[in-house]
């Protein structure tokens, strides 16, 4: 769906948890004129819950279109405290907002943080973005998390698994099958020739095998079988040091084994810049990298910086497709 003059996306915005800054970084959003600019802005929630929001953001920017749910009465939430309602909430609205893009209603989603403890309260069975986002849309494709700051990509071949359990979870063929989503989603954000550093599992990349085999084993094997297949791939590179190669210009993207070996560098870089970008499914889905931020809801100091990149990412590759196809 484009605005009647096809000039700009509409971006479904789904508020996260209420008991957070979500509200008031919705709210912030709306009346960013850069914002608007980019897209048409189709607010989904409680209409209740934004006004709030808008109050402690202290601004009476309305949204282009609000969907509201009439789900949650604000008093019924304790601000700073996870809930079953919170999270019950936060679902319905992201629900809604991906309907709204596969009902051809909206060109991409953005959501502002959500809790995982209060979604799991809410839908025992919760795992994490993508599993449910993969539900609603009936999805069975691969998809991962890119995390994204100022142009610099992190994507990672395991994600949320006990540290224990990532050795045994790494393969060739994940590796490689990472390394395809990630070429993917960098040319569909605009990199015409993507560059992927691949990061190591031990110190020193194993230090040819004193320290561990699976650089020799696994992820070298992987990094020739991509570059054979026309992947953007180089390393293993010690992943003390890649993120420096990439900072200073020589990757686009890194890609780890797990969680924590590229969210570390990304937060310590710009924690309050950060986006995370649902990747491999039909549209762009963002959201800011940081959390729910108990410990400042309602006092109207929520970082906008992170939002503002999260939803002008998504408008721009929603804009991007719209000119491919």
């Amino acid at each position: 769906m484009r605005n009647s003059n096809g000039s700009k996306p509409v971006i479904a915005l789904a508020m996260g948890d209420p008991a957070g800054i979500s509200p008031e970084l919705t709210a912030k959003l709306v009346a960013l004129d850069e914002a608007r600019r980019a897209a048409r802005i189709v607010v989904i929630g409680d209409r209740r819950v934004y006004d709030e929001g808008a109050k402690i953001a202290k601004t009476s920017a309305s949204p282009d279109e609000f969907v509201d749910l009439k789900h949650l009465d604000p008093a019924a939430i304790k601000r700073g405290v996870a809930s079953k309602e919170g999270g019950a909430c936060a679902l319905a609205n992201y629900r809604q907002a991906l309907r709204m893009v596969a009902d051809g209603k909206a060109d991409a989603v953005c959501f502002t943080p959500f809790n995982k403890q209060a979604m799991r309260l809410a839908h025992p069975s919760y795992d994490d973005e993508i599993g449910f986002t993969a539900g609603v849309l009936g999805f069975k494709g691969r998809a991962t998390e890119f995390n994204i700051l100022e142009g610099l990509w992190n994507a990672r071949v395991t994600s949320h698994i006990p540290l224990a359990k990532v050795s045994s979870s790494l393969s060739v063929d994940a590796i490689v099958e990472a390394l395809e989503l990630t070429a993917n989603a960098l040319r569909a954000a605009g990199f015409e020739s993507p560059r992927i550093g691949v990061a190591a599992l031990n110190p020193h990349a194993g230090d040819g095998g004193n320290f561990g085999r699976e650089e020799i084993d696994i992820i070298e094997p992987a990094v020739k079988k991509a570059k054979a297949r026309g992947l953007p791939a180089d390393g293993p590179y010690p992943a003390d040091t890649v993120f420096v190669r990439a900072k200073g210009g020589q990757f686009d993207a890194v890609l780890t084994m797990y969680h924590d070996q590229g969210q570390i560098a990304m937060k310590l870089m710009g924690f309050d810049r950060g986006v995370t970008l649902l990747g491999g499914f039909p549209f762009p889905i963002c959201t800011p990298a940081h959390g729910t931020a108990y410990d400042i809801a309602g006092k109207g100091i929520a970082n906008i910086g992170a939002s503002r990149a999260a939803l002008l990412l998504a408008a721009e590759m929603a804009a991007r497709t719209a000119k491919v196809t």
